[in-house]
């Protein structure tokens, strides 16, 4: 059983990622929403539970890096989160009804979502 030495790393960083987002939005949704002048939701709920979710999943992505092996069942659930999001985004980015601010999380979530993708192939 091995993978290839890239793996760590880019779990960190997808770690990172996410985590950072999501205390970003948990902790500052309304400034955030301010400075690129997008109206916020009704209710900052609606916010503050996908960046708990984000949390979640940093947690889970530290969890591969730590023993990508072990973890390995772990990866497809940060498929899932990534292509939720981006068939979302970018399904109502080419209909012309979501605000540019969140499509290049998109395009980030896909790189993401395509690397986890190959990184479950190779690691064995």
């Amino acid at each position: 059983m091995s993978y290839p030495k890239w793996i760590r790393p880019f779990y960190i960083i997808s770690a990172l990622y996410d985590g950072i987002l999501g205390v970003l939005f948990l902790v500052f949704p309304l400034q955030l929403f301010k400075v690129v002048n997008v109206v916020p939701p009704n209710h900052i709920g609606y916010v503050q539970f996908p960046a708990l979710l984000l949390i979640v999943f940093a947690v889970i992505f530290f969890n591969i890096a730590r023993d990508p092996l072990e973890n390995k069942n772990l990866i497809l659930y940060g498929i899932l989160l990534k292509f939720s999001y981006c068939s979302v985004v970018l399904y109502y980015w080419v209909l012309g009804s979501i605000p540019s601010f969140w499509v290049p999380f998109a395009f980030f979530d896909l790189a993401f979502m395509i690397t986890f993708i190959f990184s479950y192939k190779v690691i064995k």
